[in-house]
């Protein structure tokens, strides 16, 4: 950097931050104050504002020279004002003061016709149309690297959350198999709670049977009770012929009662299995007839009756579930053919 340059810099700088205000001097002059000078003065170093630095670093000496020597004497000027004084200046000072106001305002003509070109050089490089183009296509090219790689992020994100999702949607469906599942499973542990009393109670039933039928056995050995008439014969028979009735009754209820429970039991565990497995063996059929077919294969499972090792189910019902079957075994394999 050049001694002139450094000196036009300093002085153009001086011009830009000079405070317009403290010409006034209201207060030291009163009347003859320079409030007329404010305006001019401010008009003048917005001049000097619109020359940059980065414009006076382009320009040769000679063109720096001028502009340091226009800057040189409107700072005069303002010097001038600060020094004036009303002792120092003798008669015709209001004279004196409007001349100094004067020479200020018709400064701004000469200094406009001195700066406006450099002024004009500084607005054209701030404003290169080329520069600003390649500056406005590095930034659109940022934007465009930015929302690609964005899009890429959100496209990573959407894959994951179709990931998140289906494994979502399957726990779901697996939890609501489950959850169906456990209504069959809690049926089913109540019915073998109660099998489990009612197999004590055929227990005891049978024990007292077979205890009757032992004491009926010894009693006709017992020499006071035996019978002294025919008719006492046939009262002590029929006595014993109720007695024995009821308590086979008894077994007998007690027995169906088991069987019952633990029928409900095993029906229960298999519409439990059925619900269980229903997702999985859906999942494998691949075409939707055979998924249909899965489905009524559970539904049967589910809301008929079966037949287990202590209750028979009609045949009626067995015979229906076939004929479904086969009801929809051609439209599979129609579909399957096409």
């Amino acid at each position: 950097m050049s001694e002139t340059l450094d000196k036009t810099i300093a002085s153009v700088e001086r011009m830009q931050k000079f405070d317009p205000s403290i010409l006034v001097r209201k207060a030291e002059l009163g009347s003859m104050s320079f409030e007329g000078a404010l305006q001019p003065a401010n008009r003048l170093i917005g001049i000097y504002k619109r020359i940059t630095k980065s414009c006076l670093e382009d320009l040769p000496d000679s063109l720096l020279n001028n502009i340091l020597n226009t800057a040189n004497s409107d700072f005069s000027r303002f010097e001038q004002i600060l020094q004036f004084s009303l002792v120092t200046q003798g008669q015709n000072i209001a004279a004196q003061r409007d001349g100094l106001v004067s020479a200020l305002d018709g400064a701004y003509a000469n200094t406009f016709s001195q700066l406006w070109q450099y002024i004009a050089y500084g607005v054209s490089k701030a404003t290169d149309v080329q520069v600003l183009e390649s500056e406005a296509r590095g930034v659109i090219q940022t934007i465009k690297d930015d929302a690609k790689a964005v899009t890429k992020e959100l496209e990573a994100s959407r894959e994951d959350a179709k990931g998140i999702l289906s494994e979502v949607r399957k726990v779901a469906a697996e939890h609501g198999v489950s959850q169906q599942a456990v209504y069959f499973k809690d049926e089913a542990e109540a019915h073998n709670n109660e099998s489990k009393v009612w197999r004590s109670y055929v227990r005891n039933s049978f024990f007292s049977v077979v205890l009757f039928a032992l004491i009926t056995l010894i009693a006709a050995y017992v020499p006071f009770l035996e019978p002294n008439s025919a008719y006492q014969a046939a009262q002590l028979i029929a006595g014993k012929l109720m007695i024995f009735g009821v308590l086979v009754y008894l077994l007998g209820v007690c027995v169906r009662n088991y069987q019952a429970h633990r029928h409900n039991e095993i029906v229960n565990r298999h519409r439990e299995n059925a619900l269980k497995t229903f997702k999985a063996l859906a999942d494998g059929a691949v075409n939707p007839d055979n998924k249909d077919i899965v489905l009524t294969h559970a539904a049967q499972c589910i809301f008929t009756s079966q037949e287990t090792g202590y209750s028979k189910a009609g045949g009626s019902e067995s015979s229906g579930n076939v004929k479904s079957v086969i009801e929809l075994l051609p439209k599979a394999l129609t579909k399957s053919t096409e």
